[in-house]
Parts: C-alpha cells; sequence; structure tokens
C-alpha cells in the first residue's frame, strides 16, 4: 500500500496524531479555511472540497467500488470508482488520480473534468452529513486493479442494467447517484452512446 499523508500515521510533537484537514468552500466553491475531516462530517455537516471519479473499461463499463468495511463513514456500500478529498491546496484533479491509485493500485486513462455538483446528503447510518462540493471526473482504466484492502472491499465493472439491478437492493452510498447523474453528460461522451449511460 503507498504511504501517504491520508494512510500514514503521523504524531505531532505533543504525542498526538496529526489531524487530516479538508479545504471548507464557499456555495460558489472558493476555499474560505480548513476542517478536520471528521468534524466537517458532523450534523449539521460544513461544506467542503470532494471528488469523484468514474472509469470505465474498454467495454464501457463502470467500475464500482465497495468501500471497505473498516472504513468509518458508510463501510461496506457500494459507490463510484474512487471518491475523497482534496488536501488544502490540491487540485482536485491531481487529488483524484492519487487518491484511484492508492486505493486501486491503477492509474486512470484519458482523466477528464466532468464538472461539480453541490449536495447535502445524511447518512442514517453513521448519523454523518456528506456537505460537499464535489468536483467529478470520468476516464477509463486499462491496467490490472491491486485495490488496498483497507479501503476496498470489493470491485465490479457493471452495464447500465447491472447497475440498475445492484442499486434497486439498496446498498449503495447516499451520494451516488447524486454524483453519477451530475457526471452523465460527459460519461456519454467518453463511453459513446452504445455504451447505455
Amino acid at each position: 500500500m503507498p504511504i501517504t499523508p491520508a494512510t500514514a500515521t503521523h504524531t505531532s510533537s505533543n504525542g498526538t496524531a496529526d489531524a487530516i484537514l479538508l479545504e471548507l468552500v464557499d456555495e460558489d466553491g472558493v476555499t474560505i479555511g480548513t476542517a478536520e475531516k471528521l468534524a466537517a462530517h458532523q450534523p449539521p455537516g460544513r461544506l467542503h472540497r470532494a471528488f469523484s471519479v468514474f472509469l470505465f473499461d474498454e467495454r464501457g463499463r463502470l467500475l464500482l467500488q465497495q468501500r471497505a468495511l473498516g472504513k468509518y463513514h458508510s463501510p461496506g456500500v457500494w459507490s463510484n470508482t474512487c471518491c475523497g478529498h482534496p488536501y488544502p491546496g490540491e487540485a482536485p484533479f491531481a487529488a483524484a488520480a492519487r487518491r484511484t491509485f492508492e486505493e486501486l493500485g491503477a492509474s486512470p486513462s484519458l482523466l477528464a473534468e466532468a464538472g461539480t455538483v453541490r449536495y447535502n446528503h445524511p447518512d442514517p447510518d453513521s448519523g454523518l452529513v456528506e456537505q460537499e462540493y464535489n468536483h467529478l471526473f470520468v476516464g477509463l482504466v486499462q491496467s490490472a486493479l491491486r485495490p488496498d484492502a483497507e479501503e476496498v472491499g470489493d470491485t465490479a465493472f457493471v452495464t447500465p442494467a447491472e447497475l440498475a439491478e445492484r442499486h434497486a437492493k439498496g446498498t449503495f452510498s447516499s451520494w451516488f447517484m447524486t454524483v453519477l447523474d451530475a457526471a452523465r453528460p460527459a460519461v456519454r461522451e467518453l463511453t459513446g452512446p452504445s455504451a447505455g449511460w
């Protein structure tokens, strides 16, 4: 597993673990400060910058990720290929490429911006709130996956019909359909009409 500020254990001079900070933003996506990751997700939630990645194979199937059971937020549910938060000052594009490799062991190809979406999704299971200004990205995955078991429980490539069948079972993250619907124009441009997205 690659060691990064998100996965390494850091100890400050007073012996406590360093906090992971998120970038707080206003309604226009302009940075207004930072907050500790867990605190930003506690009710009512603080609006912060995030990203969501949608990668597809050569057949136009979407790569889904099942979040590892050990994650504090939305464990065990299925979601898009990769999602997360840039570090303060980190470009969302760079964060999306970095985290995709860290979580799945594969670098995205032809990664392209697909717009932004702002949402507020409480998670009834954890009590946490996703209050996010989310940067969307689409691309291809053209190499073998090597998922980090601490982040990823499972992966699956799905067609639109297979996704609809899975989603009907209600095993997806609270934000999944919001980010997918917002990314659909770019998804269709990337995958072409025959893929059915």
